[in-house]
């Protein structure tokens, strides 16, 4: 821990921005890289699990899938919805990651982040600001959270992580190279139904496609650059506002080099 709040002092003083990459969820590297330090919390300080109770206190770099089956295991509920969802700890918090079965927020009572200013704070669910695919985290680095599961019937929890999951891969590429979802849903209405509408399953910008299973997914083969999925990403946009007169916002983050602008 003393080593991260050293770095980030070190990357304030000098100007130097800085990213943690967790399972790769939901983020695009452009192919110009990124003008920063990259943080990987895959040290042991940064994966305990330390249980009171229903209470779980968990680092940042713990895999939120195999985590989340095992409190199902043990019959503690609250994260049956995770299932399927290639995240750690750290960027379910910041993205407040989750769906239709639920949101990880929904369990969350406190994290503890470093600060831009180096210093280690416990924010409480208040101050996190969860709302849809968002947390006023900001420019803090999560390092660990605080949930609140609810104990019960293993055999129940355990069944309704598995069917989560049976859903999922029934109607998401999983296991397909993608960032997950691009577009986050508009109100009131889906982001993968409009592209489905608009006709554009299976559409290809050099190595990058619309998934035919879920259109609000692109997958890649092994030639795709992220300029491809950008430019998909575009074409997809202009698409859906023109045929449907709405606006996708992103849900993926996409990390540029410093200077680099948005088409």
């Amino acid at each position: 821990m003393e080593q991260l709040r050293a770095l980030v002092e070190r990357s304030r003083g000098e100007d130097v921005p800085i990213k943690v990459l967790g399972q790769g969820a939901n983020v695009l590297i452009s192919d110009d890289g990124f003008d920063g330090v990259v943080v990987r919390f895959d040290s042991p300080a940064f994966q305990k699990v330390e249980q009171q109770g229903e209470r779980f206190h968990v680092g940042a770099g713990v895999e939120l899938i195999p985590f989340s089956r095992r409190c199902s295991r043990r019959g503690y509920s609250g994260l049956e919805g995770m299932a399927g969802i290639p995240a750690t700890v750290g960027g379910a918090v910041r993205m407040n990651a989750g769906g239709k079965f639920g949101e990880f927020g929904d369990a969350v009572r406190e994290v503890d982040v470093v600060t831009p200013m180096g210093e280690r704070k416990t924010l409480s669910r208040e101050e996190i600001g969860f709302g849809y695919r968002r947390s006023a985290i900001g420019e803090n680095l999560v390092v660990a959270a605080e949930l609140e599961l609810k104990e019960g019937d293993p055999a129940k929890t355990h069944q309704k992580f598995a069917e989560c999951y049976a859903e999922k891969r029934r109607t998401q590429p999983l296991t397909e190279p993608s960032a997950g979802c691009i577009f986050k849903n508009p109100t009131g209405a889906s982001a993968g139904a409009l592209i489905d509408r608009a006709g554009l399953k299976g559409t290809r910008c050099g190595g990058a496609k619309v998934s035919e299973k879920h259109a609000n997914f692109i997958v890649t083969d092994a030639q795709a650059a992220a300029s491809d999925v950008l430019r998909l990403i575009d074409l997809i946009r202009e698409r859906v506002s023109r045929e449907f007169q709405t606006d996708l916002e992103t849900e993926i983050d996409i990390w540029r080099p410093r200077g680099g602008m948005r088409k």
